[in-house]
């Protein structure tokens, strides 16, 4: 276990106001994401912090990652719609093609699914030893090559653009899309990462 993810489960991811307060939705599920942590840890991948959150990597490739929303605690498979998910647990979240999570509300619910859990990253692991790719539906927009990367950079920045509505994605391609500089584009894409991160639309306050 690692020092990091203590201090996750302490003060939050710390990514936005509420880090560290009673407000911040990691600390509603405190217990539930311990639990989560230890199921994964039990299958021997490697426990890191990415973009302010526990993710879990085999050979430095991201399987699996343990988080808070604000109505639950949630274990994601990064390659989750390549699972079999026999028990038909897995849950897409918005847009997302590739990525699948389980929800949780309570540390019983955690508890009753521990071993189909394991069972479950066991096989997100061997996916990945396997090699086996995620073929994507091409936007109707044609994304930008630096949205592409950023998306690419980040999974959890790729999970909160492919959670937003179709519009309101459609609106970001079509903002990043304008500037003709590389780097302009880059800032662009950096200025509204906050938004995205919020479920907001570019021109929503």
């Amino acid at each position: 276990m690692g020092p990091k993810v203590d201090k996750y489960l302490i003060y939050g991811c710390m990514r936005c106001k509420y880090g560290g307060t009673p407000q911040c939705k990691v600390l509603n599920w405190v217990e539930e994401l311990e639990l989560l942590r230890q199921i994964v840890l039990e299958t021997g991948l490697t426990e890191e912090i990415k973009w302010g959150v526990p993710v879990y990597t085999h050979n430095g490739k991201n399987v699996v990652t343990v988080s808070a929303l604000k109505e639950s605690a949630n274990i994601g498979f990064f390659k989750g719609v390549l699972l079999t998910d026999k028990h038909q647990i897995l849950r897409q979240q918005g847009n997302l093609q590739s990525d699948r999570i389980v929800k949780f509300s309570s540390t019983e619910e955690v508890k009753k699914l521990k071993d189909i859990l394991k069972v479950y990253v066991l096989e997100a692991i061997e996916i990945e030893e396997s090699g086996k790719k995620v073929e994507f539906k091409k936007n109707p927009e044609p994304i930008p090559d630096e949205l592409l990367q950023a998306l690419e950079d980040e999974p959890l920045f790729k999970k909160a653009f492919y959670s937003l509505t179709p519009g309101r994605q459609r609106g970001y391609i079509i903002l990043f899309s304008r500037p003709r500089q590389s780097k302009t584009r880059v800032s662009k894409i950096e200025k509204n990462k906050a938004k995205i991160f919020e479920g907001k639309g570019w021109n929503e306050e």
